[in-house]
């Protein structure tokens, strides 16, 4: 009788277990974008100037992504589920401090606190999902709903934030957070079994020096506007990032346990790839920040709908994305990347046209298929040149790696964007810098496709690139 019963209780807990993990998973992805459509309402709530609002993105990406490594190796030492219940709980609790903030400190700290508990909570997410399943083919289906609950998370996000910023208020976005993060906690233990430890240390002061230099570098971006080019904050800022950077770089060479193997950077396809990673996406993250403006401040768009206008977008790099894993083994990665980013930089020119008598569907709807058509042709196989030729044992530090550079590209993208729209902004007014902040993200887009052209000439299908390209069509 035993026997008879026991598998399919297995596989019914396997399968809530994957539920529960998957929906702490779409709560991290979410909340990249969910705030992104209150933007104006938080800024006219809590009095952020039109630079220092960028830092309710960024505390969150930079502290998302300065730490996702060092999040990884902490799952390693103390155990997958052990350390996504730290995570989660910081990240919940984080969440419901943003949703009360009294002021901009109160709700950048706050976000910034979400910030370190997603990077403790998210690396353990897919170790958690593989350990759940029974069998290969469970295993398999668990992926695939991963990929598509990351892929669908930017979409939602932006359409559930304008929700319930419409019917209710922007401290809503964060607050939703609460009750399902409380739930995923009470529940978790229950159907997910803890991973197996591994004895190691912590590259503490990597991960400090790597998440400050570049936190340094993006305040001194943000304070530019408003303090000058020239200012001690400024300088400062800059001269403190580098000195940490540095600093970062000579502790992972002598580091017995590195966050980062500096030996991953030695090919010169995979750094090109990732330095043309952090740029299409730092070209592409300041295009919410403003077009969100811009939506409910010239169009009169309610956020509701303007989470909803940003579909095109997302819905245009979920489609190209599903046929380019085709294309590149066919005409390999190089040449995709430079369509790629040859069709982001005119989408941004496109962009950098709109005035207060533009249109959406006229100045806004065709740039913004352009891009996320563009962007799902050139995202994946950036990312095969990145995992291409990687030994296994090294795979987890390279997606790591990887994962890393997306969200510090967006965050450094976002800060210089902003900065130049800052410097051009008049109060009241969303045009005004609209048109030089376009243009940079262009620029980011147009110098991705010369390192793609240079750096990353005449590439040769490796070994492993068509398991990936495999693997990705999929």
């Amino acid at each position: 009788m035993t026997s008879i019963t026991a598998p399919p209780d297995t596989g019914r807990r396997a399968s809530y277990g994957i539920a529960i993990v998957l929906i702490a998973q779409l709560m991290l992805v979410l909340d990249v974008t969910v705030v992104n459509v209150a933007l104006p309402r938080i800024q006219t709530d809590l009095d952020f100037s039109p630079a220092g609002l960028s830092w309710v993105l960024n505390a969150y990406t930079l502290a998302f992504g300065g730490l996702l490594l060092l999040g990884g190796r902490l799952g390693d030492v103390f155990g997958r589920l052990r350390v996504f219940e730290i995570g989660l709980g910081l990240f919940t609790v984080a969440s419901l401090a943003g949703a009360l903030a009294p002021n901009p400190e109160f709700l950048v700290t706050s976000r910034v606190l979400q910030g370190v508990g997603a990077a403790i909570a998210a690396p353990s997410v897919l170790a958690l999902l593989t350990t759940s399943t029974p069998d290969a083919a469970s295993r398999n289906r668990a992926l695939a709903l991963f990929t598509a609950v990351s892929s669908a998370g930017g979409s939602i996000g932006l359409i559930l934030g304008g929700a319930l910023t419409d019917l209710g208020s922007w401290r809503w976005t964060l607050m939703i957070n609460v009750p399902i993060g409380v739930a995923v906690l009470a529940l978790v233990r229950r159907f997910v079994d803890e991973t197996a430890r591994r004895p190691g240390r912590f590259d503490v002061v990597g991960a400090a020096t790597a998440t400050l230099g570049s936190v340094a570098a993006v305040y001194a971006f943000i304070n530019a506007p408003d303090h000058g080019w020239d200012s001690i904050g400024t300088i400062g800022g800059f001269a403190l990032a580098a000195v940490l950077l540095a600093l970062f770089v000579r502790t992972e060479r002598i580091a017995p346990h590195p966050l980062l193997r500096l030996g991953l950077l030695r090919n010169r396809r995979r750094a090109g790839a990732l330095v043309v990673m952090s740029l299409l996406v730092g070209s592409q993250f300041p295009m919410f920040f403003l077009l969100v403006q811009y939506d409910q401040r010239v169009l009169g768009f309610g956020p509701l709908a303007s989470g909803f206008a940003f579909l095109p977008l997302t819905l245009a790099i979920f489609a190209v994305s599903r046929i380019s894993a085709r294309l590149v083994g066919r005409f390999g990665p190089q040449r995709l990347i430079a369509i790629g980013t040859v069709g982001m930089a005119v989408s941004f020119l496109w962009l950098s046209q709109i005035s207060t008598t533009s249109g959406y569907v006229t100045a806004i709807l065709g740039p913004m298929l352009l891009s996320g058509a563009s962007a799902g042709l050139a995202f994946m196989p950036t990312t095969v040149a990145i995992l291409a030729d990687v030994e296994p044992e090294h795979a987890g530090a390279a997606s790591g790696l990887l994962q890393t550079m997306q969200q510090l590209g967006g965050a450094v993208g976002l800060a210089v964007i902003v900065s130049v729209y800052a410097s051009g902004a008049v109060p009241g007014q969303v045009v005004p810098g609209a048109e030089a902040a376009f243009l940079t993200s262009m620029g980011f887009a147009v110098v991705a496709f010369l390192i793609a052209m240079v750096v990353m000439r005449a590439p040769r299908q490796s070994a492993r690139a068509p398991e990936l390209v495999s693997a990705a069509a999929e």
